[in-house]
């Protein structure tokens, strides 16, 4: 692909059409306002639900604390065309054409934010009584389940297992939650991190099974591949989601391994005039020298910045944006508040801020000295210093950072 820098052709950009309603497809829309530009926009969403935000859906909604949590967008008064219940069933680019259930749409430009769509538990498919947790319509169903306590099971010790366990400990119900890996978060955190988070379960009254898998799931029962059988009058599955990009097959586009569309430094994918942002797509990281692949929340609202930009650049011929965030989000569990920032994969340094058994605590991880990552339970300055010191590039005196009394920033040689 070319390079950010380059200089182009200006080309007249009429209409854009963002495929996805979530954070990032709304986003991306406001984004293109506020960008200047002046052109048709189109949002399509596959639900029929006025677009909202997901984080509260394992919260407030789901405890019954609010009934939605729909963006606080005017899209009337931006002239942003919203067309809601309609699913997009393929990409015709040499025609730039979407074909959709109401028939083909076309496009000038393309923004691709489809999401992301949570992994089933093989077997547990239509079986009464199992539940996922990803859009409005999961949280309405699961609420009578919290409401008349039932005995759940959660499969799966993620961040949305944790959330979910969460909130149905809130509710009063009896929780098992069953993990497979011998940890939670094992995909996500090393084990020396995670470790002190497997003990939050106990303390609210959760029972944490780890290296342990689900044989088969009947109704109103799971059955562990270690014979026991645990009562289970719902059944939330948590392990894991994949980018929502099956409907692109035979659309030429790039993707990755991991399913995710393989976008630029500028969120260009490899077909012309298409752009992708958000948990759909992938994009080169220099700061981290690899290719990112984040399910946040963070990454949807700054993703649709760098898309409109880039856009407007393909009108104006100027230089292209870049993308290329330090990763960030938050995770409300267990009556703490975990936060993370950077990308700690390629570290050589682990460095404690407080002990893990302690109420608030963190962790720095550096590469040849510098902060690349930080972890922050309950310490939510150390996350914001840190965050500004990754951005930064900042090297960090060990010593003075492992001291959770000398400020975060007061570290940085």
């Amino acid at each position: 692909m070319s390079e950010q820098t380059e200089q182009r052709a200006a080309r007249r950009v009429r209409h854009v059409v963002v495929v996805g309603a979530g954070m990032a497809g709304v986003q991306s829309a406001v984004a293109l306002r506020e960008a200047g530009f002046t052109g048709a926009v189109t949002l399509i969403g596959a639900e029929p639900h006025q677009p909202y935000d997901r984080p509260p859906l394992s919260k407030a909604v789901l405890l019954g604390k609010a009934e939605d949590s729909a963006f606080d967008v005017d899209f009337e008064a931006l002239d942003i065309t919203l067309r809601l219940g309609l699913d997009v069933t393929a990409l015709r680019a040499a025609d730039h054409v979407l074909d959709t259930a109401d028939g083909p749409v076309p496009y000038d430009a393309l923004v691709l934010a489809t999401g992301a769509e949570p992994l089933t538990l093989p077997g547990a498919e239509g079986v009464p009584g199992v539940h996922l947790l990803r859009t409005l319509d999961d949280a309405a169903r699961l609420r009578p389940v919290l409401e008349r306590r039932h005995d759940v099971v959660v499969v799966g010790a993620g961040w949305i297992g944790a959330e979910f366990a969460t909130a149905a400990r809130a509710a009063g119900c009896a929780v098992t939650v069953v993990e497979a890996a011998a940890r939670p978060l094992a995909g996500a955190l090393p084990a020396e991190v995670a470790a002190p988070m497997a003990a939050w379960y106990a303390d609210s009254g959760a029972e944490l099974l780890t290296g342990t898998r689900v044989e088969r799931v009947e109704e109103g029962t799971v059955v562990l591949d270690d014979g026991r059988v645990l009562p289970a009058g719902a059944v939330v599955v948590g392990i894991g989601a994949r980018p929502a990009t099956r409907w692109l097959a035979g659309s030429g586009i790039a993707l990755g391994p991991d399913g995710s569309v393989t976008a630029d430094s500028a969120l260009r994918t490899s077909l012309p005039d298409v752009y992708a942002v958000g948990d759909c797509a992938s994009f080169p990281s220099a700061r981290y020298g690899t290719r990112l692949l984040v399910h946040h929340w963070d990454n949807a609202l700054q993703g649709p910045r760098t898309a409109a930009a880039a856009i407007m650049a393909a009108e104006s011929g100027g230089p292209l944006p870049v993308h290329d965030p330090v990763p960030y989000f938050w995770s409300e569990q267990f009556g703490r508040f975990v936060q993370y920032a950077g990308h700690h994969a390629d570290a050589d340094t682990l460095v404690w801020r407080g002990d893990g058994a302690d109420a608030a605590w963190s962790v720095c991880w550096l590469r040849d000295g510098a902060l690349v990552a930080v972890l922050a339970v309950g310490r939510p300055r150390d996350l914001a210093q840190g965050r500004r010191l990754i951005e930064s590039g900042a090297a960090l005196d060990p010593e003075k950072a492992a001291d959770p009394a000398v400020p975060l920033k007061s570290a940085a040689l």
